[in-house]
């Protein structure tokens, strides 16, 4: 007491701000037992899960499900390497060039068409037609671009148009002219 006298503090306010504390303090004791409360209600909820399930079993289901989506993720995996190792031997680069073989009158009958792979392998085939002798087909073998005998321009042209893989593109747009 001596020591609120020599501060000058009245004992009363200082039992009154002690009774403040403690009833704030109270308060806070209830609205967190009120929570806790909450809480536990929830918790019991969760354990004891929908319609009557074990949680437990529900989490070894969504392990058993993850276990699954794995190994279906692998076996895609392994798919599309397998459809990837295929496709570099599909022909991708496609071109196609009509053309008049014999400056006749009957149109542009003949055509040169080219199918390479993405490495430029694949084959050069041109069918060229005539009113009065009939149609001649040729093939010509493309490795990485490059053939061992002289084209003619159509063929050339077409063969550049497929290794820059523009020939499907072209191709789209003479149709659209036609």
């Amino acid at each position: 007491m001596e020591l609120f006298n020599s501060f000058g503090i009245d004992i009363g306010y200082v039992v009154i701000g002690m009774a403040g504390i403690i009833l704030l303090l109270f308060i806070l004791l209830i609205v967190s037992m009120v929570k806790i409360h909450n809480i536990r209600i929830r918790y019991n909820q969760f354990m004891e899960g929908e319609d009557g399930k074990n949680l437990e079993k529900a989490v070894l289901d969504k392990f058993e499900a993850i276990d699954m989506l794995k190994n279906n993720a692998s076996d895609i995996s392994i798919q599309i390497k397998e459809i990837n190792k295929i496709l570099e031997t599909t022909y991708k680069k496609i071109a196609l060039v009509k053309y008049d073989a014999f400056q006749e009158i009957g149109g542009k009958l003949s055509f040169v068409l080219v199918m390479l792979t993405s490495e430029n392998n694949g084959f050069i085939l041109n069918s060229m037609h005539s009113s009065r002798e009939g149609c001649y087909t040729y093939a010509k073998e493309v490795i990485n671009g490059e053939t061992f005998v002289t084209l003619s321009e159509e063929e050339q042209q077409a063969l550049n148009e497929a290794k820059q893989d523009i020939g499907l593109i072209k191709m789209k747009d003479r149709i659209e002219q036609q």
